[in-house]
Formats: structure tokens, C-alpha cells, sequence
């Protein structure tokens, strides 16, 4: 099932020379932009098998004595607390696990940049947080008639009334916990106030997608796109570089927007830019790492389904728009994909309607299809689970892996002592009951052998899970996506 379609070591190879090559080029200070994930680029991985979601870091280590991080994050997805679609944790919680997660491997994080600052409770009340922890805090503030206004920008009304980011070291790699953080517009206002100080510095780009080097509706990229619906990413061709070289590459509207400022702002600092496109910007070699054509397709349309049912059950909860959900229809017909296309959906709608209740459907790396319903006992997604781990394990799906005078007392808990109305046992319950078990019942010890199996495997709900469950799921590497419904009419949902 989840074929290789990507050479992870030839891209570390690749990847490392452009970006010590660009450091090079420009010999003194550099920006590096880093766009998607650092240490967990999971929607990489999804649409490039192969690819390791901690490919970045193992690069940034190689250098971890020049690099210094400055982490971007822009006001507004602190004030309505986007989330993290992998993770399920919001953005301020993802900024202080990046902090930690670089500090324990030894790099260097400087500082943080609020972008698009403007007073609001959420956003002045993390940033006092981060400065009682010792974390220095920068702001940048909203810049009218962005970016088409040039002279503004680059103006000490512009950029110039953003905060100037001490540094101490030559290569600032700029990150934040997701698109549209505004990281480019930190490393341009940094190349402004750095002219300023007639400190010499440059400005790089490392963004795996979309793929400059790969056809524009080619399925990685359109996968891009619908990773992006909540920006209205659009990936074009790069005018610029097809105007300079006559080669075509893709690129996609925010860079390609943006270009006439970089290019406005590095004519000040050298007298004439080094680049001729927003594609010269980067250093993207993904493309050249693609070793199964065919297996990168499949896992791009896959990833495209996810999206489209994560962006439904979103906008059930307010949390996304119906463009968004538009947008991702379009991209479906583009690749001549539709929902009937992800397996597990069939088969957990099935066992739904044939049990006139909830029900998950699980797809095996080898094909297989497990399918989990609720009981007195469990929800539906502790049973799928322990379904799965018998088929794995080749245990009699008959046979009790956990006895129900086990399950009953946790039962017992949870509603007289918890006030919880739902005796159920979760997903996380379920796992740490059966790990007890495991201590005195082989049987339930070769159960828990099989988890790492779990990785990487589909699954769908048909109803809207708990943050537990769904947590647990994405801790398990499992791809999980949900009808956007409840399970109950109620208003207030846990």
C-alpha cells in the first residue's frame, strides 16, 4: 500500500549544497525564509513518501553554530486560536513546543515576531507570557495597501516602524508554526533595517511547495493548494521566470506578489538584486528527489480527500468558510478525484448504517480493512482499535483482550466519581487498560506490539470525534478524517 516514491537521502544531499551555496553567495548576514514544517513536515511525508518530516533539522544541524531562529506568528491566529491540523494543539501552544523541541537539540532561538500586531487581549496576554519566560518579543505592525504599495513599505512609515530584531548570529533562519505567519514580510522588514544600519545581509527562501519544477496541476502541487484553502494560496506560473529565462515554473500568488518589494528592497542594500523571479529565491530541489511518479500521485490525491473532510468537519465547528470547502471541490475535479476515492469512508458509512450508530473504518498498510462500531463498553474508535490490533496480531477477534471487570470499574469512575455522562471508554482508556493487561496476558502484550503497525494507515469516522480520540489517532501516525457531524443534537459538544 504505501509505496516509496521518494529518495530522502539524495534530497539531503542536494538540499544542504544550494543552501550553503546561497549562504556563500552572500557572504555576510543571511535570511532564511522556512516555509512549511521544521521538525515535523508531516503534509511532506504524506504527499512524498519516502520524505522524512525531520529532514530540515537534520540540515539546520549541520550549521547549528551560525543558525539562530527567530519564530514568526501573526496576531491574528493567536486571537482566534487556529490550530495545528496534525497536532490539534493552537498556534501559541505550538510556539512554545518549537522553542523547546530546538532548544533540546542544541539550536539557537533568538527571539519571536508578532506579525500584524494590533492590541488584543489573546495576543498581549501571550506575549507577556513569553516575556516572563525569558523569550524576547518583537512587533511588526499592519502596513496599509500591502504589498502593492512600494514607496510605503519601504519607508520609514512602512518597515520602518516595525521593531528591529536583535541578532547575533549569521544565519537567521525565520520559521513559525504555519503558512501565512508572515515570515517573508519579517525577513524583508529585517533587510530594511539592516540597510538602514549599513549592515550588509541577504535574503533565501527554503519552501518545499509547491514544487517550482513540477507541472502546475500536478498532484503534489494541487495537494499544496488544498493545504492552503484558509489563505487562498493559488499556485500560477512564475511570469518573471519565464520572462527572464523562458522556462516555465510554478510558483505560487503570495510570492509572486511580493517579488517587486523584495526586489525594490535588495536594489537598496547591493545596487542591483541577485534575482530575477520569485523562483530564484528558493533552493528547492524536491523535485529532483521523486523516484516513483505514480506512488507520489496517489498519496497527493489522498492528502487532497483529507482535506477536504478535515476543512468540512471545520467549518461544522465555525472554524472554517464554505469557499474553502468550494475551493477544495474544484480541486477534487481538477484531479478527478471525488470521496468515494478514499476507501475507509465506504466501509465505515456501511458498518455505521448497518449498526444504526457510529462507526470507524480503518485501512491496514497491506489493504486490509478493520472496522470498529460502539458498544456498552467502548466508543467507536477504542473498538476499531482493538480490532486492529488482532488482526495485526492474528489474535482470535472472539477472545477478550481486556475483561469486562476490568473495563466496568473505569466505567464506574468516570460517571459516579468524574460526572461524565458518556461511560464509554476513549481511545487513550482503552490503551492504558489494555497496557495493564499486557503485564500479566501475552495475548494482550502481543496486542501492544502491534501499535507501531498503526502508522501511516487510514482511517475515517463517521461522526465528528473528541479532541481525545483524534489526538490519539494522530499521536498513533494514523490519518483520520470524520463526517462533519455530531453524534448527538446537542449545541455543546466536549
Amino acid at each position: 500500500m504505501n509505496r516509496i516514491g521518494f529518495d530522502n537521502d539524495k534530497y539531503l544531499q542536494l538540499q544542504s549544497q544550494k543552501i550553503l551555496e546561497r549562504i556563500e553567495f552572500f557572504g555576510g548576514k543571511l535570511y532564511l525564509e522556512f516555509g512549511g514544517k521544521l521538525f515535523d513536515d508531516y503534509h511532506a511525508s504524506r504527499v512524498l513518501p519516502g520524505f522524512k518530516p525531520d529532514s530540515k533539522v537534520k540540515m539546520l544541524l549541520q550549521l547549528k553554530d551560525k543558525v539562530e531562529i527567530v519564530i514568526a506568528f501573526s496576531a491574528d491566529d493567536i486571537e482566534r486560536s487556529k490550530r495545528r491540523g496534525d497536532f490539534g494543539i493552537t498556534y501559541d501552544q505550538d510556539i512554545m513546543r518549537l522553542i523547546d523541541a530546538f532548544r533540546e537539540i542544541g539550536l539557537y532561538v533568538g527571539s519571536v515576531v508578532i506579525t500584524r500586531y494590533r492590541p488584543n487581549f489573546s495576543t498581549d496576554s501571550f506575549q507577556k507570557r513569553l516575556g516572563n519566560l525569558g523569550i524576547k518579543v518583537y512587533r511588526h505592525y499592519p502596513i496599509a495597501d500591502y504589498p502593492s504599495n512600494i514607496p510605503l513599505i519601504v519607508s520609514k512609515d512602512g518597515y520602518g516602524k516595525n521593531d528591529y530584531i536583535e541578532t547575533a548570529r549569521s544565519l537567521i533562519v525565520v520559521t513559525a508554526p504555519g503558512p501565512g505567519s508572515g515570515k517573508m514580510a519579517t525577513c524583508l522588514s529585517q533587510l530594511y533595517h539592516e540597510y538602514e544600519r549599513g549592515i550588509k545581509a541577504g535574503y533565501a527562501k527554503f519552501e518545499t511547495f509547491p514544487i517550482w519544477n513540477l507541472p502546475l496541476k500536478h498532484p503534489v502541487n494541487i495537494a499544496y493548494e488544498a493545504a492552503t484553502t484558509d489563505l487562498n494560496d493559488v499556485n500560477m506560473i512564475d511570469p518573471f521566470h519565464l520572462d527572464a529565462y523562458g522556462v516555465t515554473a510554478v510558483n505560487y500568488n503570495r510570492d509572486i506578489e511580493i517579488f517587486p518589494v523584495l526586489n525594490t528592497i535588495l536594489d537598496n542594500i547591493s545596487g542591483k538584486s541577485p534575482y530575477k523571479s520569485p523562483t530564484d529565491m528558493g533552493v528547492n530541489m524536491a523535485g529532483f528527489c521523486i523516484t516513483d511518479e505514480e506512488a507520489v500521485c496517489k498519496a497527493s490525491e489522498q492528502e487532497v480527500i483529507r482535506r477536504y473532510y478535515n476543512t468540512r468537519c471545520a467549518q461544522r465547528q465555525g472554524l472554517a468558510e464554505k469557499t474553502e470547502v468550494y475551493k477544495l471541490e474544484l480541486l477534487m475535479n481538477t484531479l478527478g478525484i471525488s470521496p468515494k476515492c478514499r476507501p475507509v469512508v465506504n466501509a465505515a458509512l456501511e458498518r455505521s448504517e448497518a449498526t444504526n450508530g457510529p462507526a470507524v473504518a480503518l485501512q491496514l498498510n497491506d489493504g486490509r480493512i478493520v472496522t470498529g462500531k460502539t458498544t456498552s463498553l467502548l466508543g467507536a474508535s477504542a473498538a476499531l482499535l482493538l480490532n486492529a490490533l488482532k488482526e495485526l496480531g492474528g489474535i482470535n477477534h472472539d477472545m477478550h483482550l481486556i475483561s469486562p471487570i476490568i473495563i466496568e470499574p473505569i466505567q464506574a469512575l468516570k460517571v459516579k466519581h468524574m460526572n461524565n455522562h458518556n461511560p464509554r471508554l476513549h481511545t487513550d482508556e482503552i490503551l492504558i487498560a489494555l497496557s495493564i493487561c499486557a503485564t500479566t496476558n501475552p495475548t494482550a502484550e502481543m496486542a501492544i506490539q502491534q501499535l507501531s503497525k498503526l502508522r501511516g494507515c487510514e482511517a475515517h469516522s463517521t461522526v465528528i470525534l473528541s479532541k481525545v480520540d483524534e489526538n490519539v489517532f494522530h499521536k498513533l501516525g494514523i490519518n483520520i478524517t470524520c463526517e462533519p457531524q455530531y453524534q448527538s443534537k446537542k449545541l455543546y459538544h466536549k
